[in-house]
C-alpha cells in the first residue's frame, strides 16, 4: 500500500475522532503498524482565546509522541498545519466555548493536523472539522 498525503490526512481524521482513551490508544497501535506516527491533544475553551494554546498543544504532542523531532522546521509545519485547520472553522466557533481533539499524523514527509469539536451554545452543540496539511 502506497501511503502519501491522501492517508495521512485520514489516519488524523480518525484519530481526532475517537472518543475514548482506549479507543485512541487502539488506533495509534494500529496506525503504527502502518509506520505512521501520530499524536493527539484535547482541548477545551473560549475559542479566540484557545487558538495558541491549541497550537501550542499540537506541537507538544507532537514532539512528545516522535511525530516530529523538534527541529525548528518540523515545529513550523505542525504548527502551520493547526492554523490552517482552525482557520477552517473560524465561523462557526467565533465568540463560542469549544471542546475536542487536535490530531497530528506523520508519514514522511507529509504531515497532517485535524481538528474535530463541538461548539458550545447552551446544550445545543455543533461540531465542526478542520484539517491541515504540511510537507516538512
Amino acid at each position: 500500500m502506497s501511503i502519501g498525503s491522501r492517508e495521512v490526512a485520514a489516519a488524523a481524521i480518525r484519530l481526532a475522532v475517537t472518543g475514548t482513551m482506549e479507543e485512541e490508544n487502539s488506533l495509534k497501535a494500529e496506525l503504527s503498524t502502518l509506520e505512521l506516527k501520530v499524536a493527539a491533544a484535547n482541548f477545551g475553551g473560549e475559542f479566540i482565546t484557545s487558538i495558541n494554546k491549541i497550537i501550542e498543544r499540537a506541537v507538544v504532542a507532537a514532539k512528545r509522541e516522535g511525530v516530529i523531532t523538534g527541529a525548528h522546521c518540523e515545529e513550523g509545519a505542525v504548527a502551520g498545519a493547526a492554523r490552517e485547520a482552525l482557520s477552517q472553522i473560524i465561523n462557526k466557533a467565533l465568540g463560542s466555548n469549544i471542546g475536542g481533539k487536535i490530531a497530528i499524523a506523520r508519514y514522511g514527509e507529509h504531515v497532517s493536523v485535524s481538528v474535530f469539536f463541538g461548539i458550545g451554545l447552551l446544550h445545543l452543540n455543533e461540531i465542526a472539522v478542520g484539517m491541515g496539511h504540511r510537507v516538512i
